[in-house]
């Protein structure tokens, strides 16, 4: 059996948090994989060339979601393995607390199909990834102190 060939890839994104209303919330966007087959997740992608990790967050959180956001703080980041044309890439994906300060989800890009706010409450249960899930359950906590210090994000 031929050895998989190994790569490296980084990529960056967003916890866009909303805190209007009862319950916090954050942006979600589903992309469907095959006929039948959907995964929500969070906004993230790819630095172009000279872009720094917190351009390429704020770009890539731009285009996939219709928003324009600031970052807040940085989050930590996530590693995952996957196989794509014969590579095993280990991908690590940094992410950022941010919040809107203008634009809108109907101007999101062609990368999601569907995006949406979703209580925090009800991320876990619609993330597909677990290491999104972990990350959005840290982000709630982080919020939940900010809150108990009585700050605002």
């Amino acid at each position: 059996m031929a050895r998989l060939r190994a790569a490296l890839a980084t990529s960056a994104g967003g916890v866009v948090v909303s805190a209007e209303g009862t319950r916090a919330s954050l942006v979600v966007g589903m992309r469907r994989r095959a006929r039948d087959s959907v995964t929500w997740t969070l906004p993230k992608g790819t630095p172009d060339p000279g872009e720094t990790l917190e351009e390429t967050a704020l770009r890539e959180v731009g285009e996939e979601t219709g928003l324009e956001v600031r970052i807040v703080e940085p989050l930590r980041s996530i590693e995952y393995d996957f196989v794509q044309d014969g590579t095993r890439i280990h991908k690590t994906v940094h992410y950022y607390l941010m919040e809107p300060t203008g634009g809108d989800l109907s101007r999101h890009d062609a990368e999601f199909e569907r995006v949406r706010w979703v209580p925090f409450d009800e991320a876990g249960s619609l993330l597909s990834f677990a290491t999104e899930r972990e990350l959005v359950a840290d982000a709630a906590e982080r919020l939940q102190a900010t809150a108990r210090a009585g700050a605002s994000i």
